[in-house]
């Protein structure tokens, strides 16, 4: 066996070396996104078969006869699947996958696991598949990623080019599910924060092409949503666009805010998984009892809205019972408005389905959420209008909605835009799209500074930007500019001890501390100076008596950003690290972290 793995090893070694001395770097990057953008389509269409097979499974074995009381056992059961196979099968956090690209991006020197590439087809399949209320978007790009970050690790490429890799496959993996190249261009450079230069433009468009080209041959040319009804646009109705844009941003407000909270709350007050399972099986299918458009992920709602059917969505609900019981007793107007007021706590209630769903073990993502809800709004709010005598298309707003939620969603107004045209064929309604979707978006930016995929990692200081200074310093780490070259001594050392250990140091600091290994204070050469010439005073002073406190003390897991704000705040040009329980590591120098900066940024910034 030993033998084997070595004949591997060095067979591997030897094509690494082939490609060195055939195919240039350049070359190189363009045929990876070319395979990349391929394996990701190909992960997308695997994932939505795989979808669609429990589906079938569920609608003509335990649905059949009309007996839809499964509807609210089969989500369980698909969240209770996902959970184990998590927990035992895969054994890692395999949830929020757009932040985990997004922090190995930051923190992890764009190293994603090689499980990733399988694990969140089979969890979110699995969820999905059942019934549960989250969207297969986000596990397939970090799949892409995945994909991406591997490939490029199997090729001994450096940090900046696996970056690109796995934007690249997260491109491919917006193109392949959803057969709209030009969004997963976008969404690369807004949601993952990469910059558009010449050299990364080419192998996004390369993978993205390329998975939206193998998602039409597999499954056709057709829209995700097609339009079978849709109205021109007016310019006369430019202000209403307007209003739906500020109601898209704070309804994007409500589903960032409403989502993290309640994500954060049974994270941390349901720790047994099942209790979480019991707690969050309950809520969903109590939701789903109520409101069945809740169930899955929703797309079926969507056609129907933009597509000017919204009575189909009553199907199998209460409500639909209680009209045809009500039946003619019941006036135009009142009708109206309980239909809205239905729609209303949908969208009042689909982020605790989404999180219900998530926070009991199930695997998924808030696009098909975002784009759920984005669709309810602009039905409800073009209902309104007409009610009030305004005239508009519900059919326009319900998907012009789509974009101006998922652009405050996810802060992307360019993803939004071209994700709804290219998802529905609507590319005449480009300027509703842009109004609602920029005025979403400045609304939320009022409020909230970074999106629902990114806030987690900016309150931590772990989160790339597109400002390029603050990235540097993210990418930066504690232990690139530490210097432990620093010669320690104790509290009750002498005087004339510590001559001896100065003439041996090539350092004019010396950290002080105590045989735990703590940090006691600092002796700088220059306060003992004008006193070690003199032997009489040997055995006077203590370092303990001549010691000084530092400026400040940085512990060793402080974000770069923080430390160069200490040197700020304090002038010193050096300060020293220590871990949680203080025991000292070594010392940071302003210097060090310019000259690591200036690395850094060149590495980064090179064409």
């Amino acid at each position: 066996m030993t033998k084997l793995k070595s004949q591997i090893s060095n067979f591997y070694d030897s094509i690494i070396e082939w490609r060195e001395h055939h195919i240039s770097e350049k070359h190189l990057v363009l045929l990876l996104s070319f395979f990349v953008g391929a394996f990701s389509a190909a992960a997308a269409a695997l994932l939505k078969s795989f979808i669609h097979l429990i589906q079938r499974l569920v609608e003509e074995q335990l649905i059949a006869d009309e007996r839809t009381w499964w509807y609210l056992i089969t989500p369980v059961i698909g969240i209770t699947l996902a959970s184990l196979f998590v927990k035992y099968i895969v054994r890692d956090d395999i949830s929020h996958g757009i932040t985990k690209i997004l922090y190995a991006i930051s923190q992890r020197k764009s190293i994603i696991k090689a499980h990733n590439m399988w694990s969140s087809i089979v969890g979110s399949g699995l969820t999905i598949g059942f019934g549960g209320s989250v969207g297969a978007e986000a596990p397939i790009v970090l799949t892409g990623a995945a994909i991406g970050s591997n490939l490029a690790k199997a090729f001994r490429l450096d940090q900046k080019t696996m970056m690109l890799m796995i934007g690249c496959g997260a491109a491919g993996a917006i193109g392949g599910i959803f057969k709209a190249p030009i969004a997963g261009l976008v969404f690369t450079l807004e949601v993952l924060m990469m910059d558009l230069t010449m050299t990364s433009v080419a192998p996004l468009l390369i993978s993205s092409v390329t998975a939206t080209a193998l998602s039409y041959i597999l499954t056709g040319v057709e829209p995700m949503f097609p339009l079978d009804t849709a109205e021109p646009f007016l310019v006369q109705r430019i202000p209403w666009y307007m209003i739906l844009g500020v109601v898209c941003g704070l309804v994007s407000l409500y589903f960032t805010r409403g989502m993290n909270k309640l994500e954060q709350w049974m994270k941390h007050s349901i720790q047994n998984m099942w209790l979480k399972l019991l707690v969050g099986g309950v809520t969903l299918s109590v939701l789903i009892f109520l409101f069945p458009p809740l169930y899955g992920e929703g797309y079926d709602v969507i056609r129907q809205l933009i597509n000017g059917d919204s009575l189909s969505a009553l199907e199998n609900s209460p409500l639909e019972s209680l009209l045809e019981t009500s039946g003619s007793s019941l006036s135009v107007f009142n009708f109206q408005i309980i239909l809205l007021a239905y729609f209303a706590a949908i969208i009042l209630f689909k982020i605790v389905a989404s999180v219900a769903t998530n926070g009991a073990g199930g695997v998924g993502g808030i696009f098909a959420p975002s784009l759920f809800m984005g669709a309810v709004v602009g039905f409800v709010s073009a209902r309104i209008m007409n009610l009030c005598g305004l005239l508009v298309p519900e059919t326009n707003f319900a998907l012009v909605g789509m974009a101006g939620l998922m652009s405050g969603v996810m802060h992307a107004p360019l993803t939004g835009i071209f994700l709804i045209a290219e998802l529905t064929g609507g590319y005449h309604l480009f300027m509703p799209l842009m109004i609602v979707s920029v005025i979403s978006y400045l609304t939320i930016m009022l409020f909230e500074p970074h999106s629902l995929y990114a806030m987690r990692l900016a309150q931590k200081g772990e989160l790339l930007t597109h400002n390029k200074d603050r990235n540097v310093l993210t990418l930066l780490k504690m232990d690139s500019v530490l210097e432990t070259d620093f010669i320690t001594i104790m509290p009750e050392m002498t005087l004339g001890e510590l001559v001896k250990v100065i003439s041996e140091s090539k350092r004019n600091i010396f950290p002080v501390i105590d045989h735990d290994g703590r940090l006691r204070g600092i002796l700088l050469l220059d306060e003992v100076r004008n006193i070690m010439f003199q032997p009489r005073l040997y055995k006077r002073f203590t370092v303990g008596q001549l010691m000084t406190s530092p400026l400040a003390v940085l512990r060793f897991d402080l974000p770069m950003d923080k430390v160069m704000e200490t040197f700020e705040d304090t002038g010193a040009w050096n300060l020293p690290v220590v871990d949680q329980d203080r025991r000292y590591l070594g010392f940071v120098s302003k210097s060090k972290i310019f000259n690591s900066y200036r690395h850094v940024l060149v590495h980064f910034s090179e064409e």
